[in-house]
């Protein structure tokens, strides 16, 4: 920790002594230049809150899928995501992400929020950004459940909210290379299919690699076992949390209030996540014969997380179908990886690193070049070509290496350095024991009371 501590001196001596050159930090020139601003202000105050309280959605959908032994463990994580995501974004990540572009590469100014950020349209981009920044990091903890050591996971999250994730947002939203594509209007992700879900969901794969299965998941022949989780009713309660916020993590991302296009964000988003759930629920039913409410949960994600990258440029027809195949997608990767050993108790893998792709894939086959971005973004079904389907490849591709080959990377040397993985006696007592001193309630049962 000292080392850290060390670190974010250097960097607020090196680069954040021109915090008394502020811009506007009073806020009245950018008032008086644009009296509309405030509206605006209120939309991503709004949206940053319903995005704030997707916190508690994932710390439910992951205290419930998996075991109670295990939910005080989890509860610290999803809260360390958001305090270490917010203050390492605050003293570096932002800067990486939004600052001024070194050839596209990552951003050289804003560090602290000093210097020429210090002005209050600069401070709303921030909280905005900001808790999005941390959904990302806390996609990791369902993936990594049940058996990373503590202190271990508040290292991962400090590196992929302050260093992995601006680095490939920066290319995206910052004005890096991948914005600037020579295909369709370059790469596009509206809200974070790809910035956000896949990168939080490529670098849960790297984890679950690193890490091997949970104790009892493969039998003596291989073959993967269900571990039920504790409390479908916190599963389900956090899904319907996620769905709600969901709706200012897409349509607080149109940013202006007069963009009117966020009545079609809106609806699209719900559309996709609807029809998520509907196709896990019956292809679950043609293959078990049952009515599965676990898949249809992460259904419902999985469509919410592909609808994020085209929300604003495809009708909801498009979304439905969207929505449809994003289901598909969560299903048969949950299974795939299910039978390549790879242990993912919650399904984020499937959910936001396979659909994640599919958002990306999805804008440049379905946008219909109605909503501009630099120009119209229009999809090989509109008459658009192949050009924004390659600017889409590309991000998609990029998204993989990075996040999959960069978590490889980081779990891989902080395996080295600590090992990253509990003792088997703490893995099997469980971590709210081993690592938090919290004993697991007795849950009695007495006749006649």
């Amino acid at each position: 920790m000292r080392y850290v501590l060390c670190f974010f001196v250097i960097v607020f001596f090196v680069f954040g002594s021109g915090l008394a050159e502020a811009a506007d930090p009073e806020g009245s020139a950018t008032f008086a230049a644009n009296p509309q601003v405030s509206v605006d202000f209120l939309l991503l105050f709004i949206s940053a809150g319903l995005v704030f309280f997707m916190q508690a959605g994932f710390a439910m959908v992951e205290g419930g899928f998996c075991r109670a032994k295990n939910v005080t463990n989890l509860m610290a994580k999803n809260l360390m995501d958001f305090s270490i995501g917010a203050l390492s974004f605050w003293a570096v990540g932002y800067a990486l992400m939004y600052g001024v572009s070194w050839y596209g590469v990552f951003g050289v100014t804003k560090w602290f929020l000093g210097g020429e950020a210090n002005d209050v349209t600069e401070f709303m981009a921030f909280i905005f950004q900001m808790v999005f920044a941390a959904t990302a990091a806390t996609i990791v903890s369902g993936a990594v459940a049940e058996r990373m050591k503590f202190k271990v996971y508040l290292m991962y999250s400090f590196l992929v909210t302050a260093f992995l994730y601006p680095l490939y947002g920066h290319w995206v939203w910052g004005g890096g290379w991948l914005e600037k594509l020579p295909f369709g209007v370059g790469h596009v992700d509206f809200a974070g299919s790809g910035v956000v879900h896949a990168m939080g969901g490529f670098v849960g794969l790297a984890g679950t690699m690193v890490l091997g299965p949970r104790f009892g998941k493969y039998g003596a022949d291989g073959k993967p076992r269900h571990i039920p989780g504790h409390n479908v009713t916190l599963a389900s309660l956090g899904v319907f949390i996620l769905w709600f916020g969901w709706f200012g993590f897409n349509g607080g991302s149109v940013l202006e209030s007069e963009v009117l296009r966020l009545s079609v964000v809106l609806v699209n988003t719900n559309l996709a996540a609807a029809a998520g759930a509907a196709t896990c629920l019956w292809v679950g039913y043609f293959y078990w014969k049952r009515y599965s409410l676990d898949m249809s949960l992460n259904g419902a994600l999985g469509g919410l997380v592909g609808i994020t990258a085209p929300a604003a440029y495809v009708g909801s027809g498009a979304s439905v179908l969207i929505g449809v195949v994003a289901g598909l997608v969560v299903f048969y990767g949950i299974r795939f990886l299910d039978y390549r050993g790879v242990d993912d108790p919650v399904g984020a893998v499937s959910v936001h690193g396979f659909s994640g792709v599919w958002g990306l894939l999805s804008v440049g086959i379905f946008a219909d070049g109605i909503f501009p971005l630099d120009g119209p973004v229009t999809g090989l079904l509109y008459g658009g070509g192949f050009g924004q389907l390659i600017s889409q490849f590309i991000g998609a591709g990029t998204v993989f290496v990075i996040a999959f080959g960069g978590g490889m990377v980081m779990f891989t040397i902080l395996n080295k350095l600590f090992t990253i993985r509990v003792s088997p006696e703490h893995e099997l007592k469980g971590l709210d024991v081993a690592e938090h001193g919290v004993e697991p309630p007795d849950f009695l049962v007495v006749d006649n009371v």
